[in-house]
């Protein structure tokens, strides 16, 4: 076919580890089209972005091996089998046709060379121009990706500019020489939903000017249905299931993708409910082949109405602020942070509240204030009717028992260096749940609660899965017995059948022990799926405040508008037309010392809703 461009054929990457071989990638084959995107999709392990390396011919040797197939790129009438070619040859194909973006950019960019220095290295390599004709040209490429003021964003070191602002610095150098093929390996994982709105409408926008085609590698099904035509499924190394987007959604064959779409949060699935709701389906197992248990079940179960409203709240936030000093290199303050601002916000036993907002909103900060990890600047934080902010440290501790927060990363939030059984024990040690010769019993009781066994407890963090780590953060703050947890992000680092899993696990315990959850994420979908009430902020305050039902069927503030606007549907039919580019540049949260900011009450809109009041 004269369409084809780029062609993998019976693919085959090992890695040898330990006398045993691993097939990240097993015989996998499927072709890319001139000015197309595909959609790899496929949860961790899946081989996915071995699959895009492979490609670029970056597989680390050793471990990595390509042991068998072949790449085809199709140069106008010539066809070049990439794994045939010398290295030399390679470089003058990497970046030149075939170019990739990177999932984490601050991993990607070097932080002792400016953003320009980094774009102007690659255009003089590929392209032959001098430093004054290359810094030209890194400018407009700068002005080509939405870059606000391009040429001080030149100047600036990665750590100076925000994670949409260092991802559109990839893309621009990726645009560099205007390639055949981009390879995306999932460049909007870790952006905020608008953020993330924009690098896929600037990737749409770029493929239209320049014609070319797109490998977009993502666990997120909602990505996947924006941005897609056709789509591959990946499980196990092996390619399970190969379609157009439309039949991919909507008439799925294989029962892996089908297990995959069940368990998609979708924004706006919970309309006309009034409690949240679990996934019903989470048997996915992620074995070769098809040892899949098939489903077509989408249903939603709903959790119990455990909410106490009749009784005081549990958790009363008043007019709580937060700020952080900055100061100057002779030790002298320059300023202050208003991180949190003026919060109000009352917690029932048994509810669950949402906080969401971009990065930076002050939501995490938020969370840590009520535990007093960072110390508020001033306002109350009372847990059953005591003000607990003014309490001493030792006073603090016993507080802390009925307080406990579960970490975005499972990864380093739990100690390498102490078996998972020590690390779940160390507070129930410290706040003297029970006896000595009864902790043992205690954290198999625990482990049960969290669908592990009394077998993982002498394991270490590193034996485990990231879901299974998870697991391992909820049960050490279960441990405890709290009332409240704050979940920071719980989720949001995790496979979506994982995320599932956990989300149904935090319900279930809601349902069981009356737990009250102050849910912190930006992930619009998984918020609408698990609260009661929903608390939008931004710049350090809270803008909307609702029922989840009102704060997503109908939206008031501007801010929220443009958050729900932003979020990708897991629905190819619902596609956006087109998407907003350019984004508003966010105020500084800092503030000359002595500024007292006027506090501004939310206005009523309707019973139990509220909003802040905008020009």
């Amino acid at each position: 076919m004269k369409n084809k461009l780029l062609e993998f054929q019976n693919l085959v990457t090992e890695f040898h580890t330990e006398g045993n071989i691993v097939k990240a990638v097993n015989d996998v084959s499927f072709t890319l089209n001139k000015g197309e995107t595909i959609g790899i999709v496929g949860e961790s392990g899946s081989g996915k972005s071995v699959t895009s390396l492979s490609a670029m011919r970056l597989i680390p040797s050793p471990p990595g091996k390509i042991s068998n197939g072949n790449i085809v790129y199709h140069n106008g009438d010539s066809k070049i089998n990439l794994l045939n070619i010398s290295e030399q040859k390679m470089r003058s194909y990497r970046g030149n046709d075939i170019a990739m973006i990177f999932q984490e950019p601050m991993t990607s960019l070097n932080p002792v060379f400016t953003c320009g220095d980094q774009v102007t290295e690659a255009i003089i390599l590929h392209q032959n121009l001098d430093k004054k004709e290359a810094k030209k040209l890194a400018i407009s490429l700068f002005k080509e990706v939405e870059l606000p003021d391009p040429e001080r964003i030149f100047s600036t070191y990665p750590h100076q500019i925000s994670g949409g602002q260092k991802q559109r610095v990839m893309i621009a150098m990726a645009m560099s020489c205007k390639p055949s093929v981009l390879i995306a390996d999932e460049p909007t994982t870790a952006l905020d939903v608008t953020i993330q709105a924009q690098i896929l409408g600037l990737i749409k926008k770029l493929q239209k000017d320049i014609g070319m085609s797109v490998v977009f590698i993502t666990h997120d099904m909602g990505v996947v249905a924006e941005i897609a035509d056709r789509v591959v499924v990946m499980l196990g190394g092996k390619k399970v299931e190969e379609g157009k987007v439309n039949e991919i959604f909507h008439n799925p064959k294989h029962p892996y993708t089908k297990s995959l779409l069940a368990v998609v949060p979708r924004l706006g699935s919970m309309r006309g409910r009034s409690l949240p709701a679990k996934f019903s389906n989470l048997d996915i197992k992620r074995t070769e082949g098809d040892d899949v248990i098939e489903t077509n079940n989408n249903e939603l179960i709903d959790i119990k109405d455990n909410v106490r409203r009749s009784e005081p709240p549990i958790l009363e936030i008043e007019n709580l602020t937060t700020r952080f000093s900055i100061k100057s290199s002779f030790g002298f303050s320059k300023g202050n942070v208003h991180a949190v601002e003026g919060i109000d916000l009352l917690l029932q036993q048994g509810e669950t509240i949402g906080i969401v907002g971009e990065s930076g909103c002050g939501k995490s900060t938020l969370g840590k204030s009520i535990m007093r990890l960072v110390e508020p600047y001033s306002g109350k934080i009372k847990v059953r009717g005591k003000d607990i902010i003014s309490l001493s440290k030792k006073d603090m501790f016993s507080v802390r028992k009925d307080i406990q927060i579960v970490f975005q990363d499972p990864y380093s939030s739990l100690n390498p260096r102490l078996t998972v059984g020590q690390i779940v024990s160390e507070g129930m040690k410290l706040h003297k749940v029970c006896h000595e010769t009864e902790i043992k019993d205690k954290l198999i009781e625990v482990f049960k609660k969290v669908g592990l066994s009394e077998f993982h407890i002498n394991n270490y963090p590193h034996e485990f899965s990231g879901g299974q780590r998870q697991r391992i953060g909820i049960a050490r703050a279960l441990a405890l017995s709290p009332s409240i947890i704050i979940a920071d992000e719980a989720v949001s680092a995790l496979d979506v059948s994982i995320q599932a899993q956990v989300i149904n696990l935090m319900m279930e315990l809601q349902e069981e022990y009356g737990l009250s959850y102050l849910f912190i994420s930006h992930d619009m979908a998984v918020i609408e799926r698990v609260c009661h009430k929903v608390a939008v902020m931004y710049l350090g305050e809270i803008v909307e405040l609702g029922s989840r039902s009102q704060v997503f069927e109908n939206p008031q503030h501007p801010y929220t508008k443009k958050l729900m606007k932003a979020v990708p549907i897991a629905d190819p039919k619902l596609r956006k037309k087109e998407f907003n580019l350019m984004t508003d540049e966010i105020p500084s949260l800092v503030k000359p010392n002595g500024y007292e900011p006027e506090k501004i009450n939310l206005i009523k809109v309707e019973e139990g809703h509220f909003i802040k009041p905008y020009n």
